[in-house]
């Protein structure tokens, strides 16, 4: 088994940023998937059975609050790396600024996960009603 000595780990330096910045990319693709997959799934049916859930997921995030796991890391290898993390969460550090520059607001989350499963319902209605 391999191990390293305390000064290997030490002189071995992991490019915390370019990490931080990959979970960034993992993220933006993951919301992409959930809110936008729906025709993707309707293309290749297996795509389902990992639509749906990503679905709930994201619904559910969005609805209750909660934080994704993903931002926490995001945060911790930024932190490690010598930047700074932030107090919110992934949409509303990311996204909103963009979409809603005035901030988050509880009724702005709620909204997005209606949206989410709004859209993917609408696009399940019709695969389903198409065979």
């Amino acid at each position: 088994m391999l191990s390293l000595s305390s000064s290997a780990m030490n002189t071995l330096q992991l490019p915390y940023p370019l990490l931080a910045n990959l979970i960034v990319l993992v993220h933006v693709g993951f919301v992409v998937f959930a809110v936008l997959g729906g025709p993707l799934a309707a293309r290749w049916q297996r795509l389902v059975w990992i639509h749906v859930p990503a679905v709930i997921w994201a619904a559910l995030v969005e609805v209750f609050g909660w934080v994704c796991p993903l931002t926490p890391l995001e945060n911790w290898l930024r932190r490690k790396g010598g930047q700074g993390g932030y107090p919110s969460d992934f949409i509303a550090h990311y996204v909103l600024p963009i979409l809603y520059p005035e901030g988050l607001t509880r009724e702005v989350q709620i909204t997005l996960g209606a949206f989410v499963l709004l859209i993917n319902l609408s696009v399940y209605t019709w695969i389903f009603r198409r065979k």
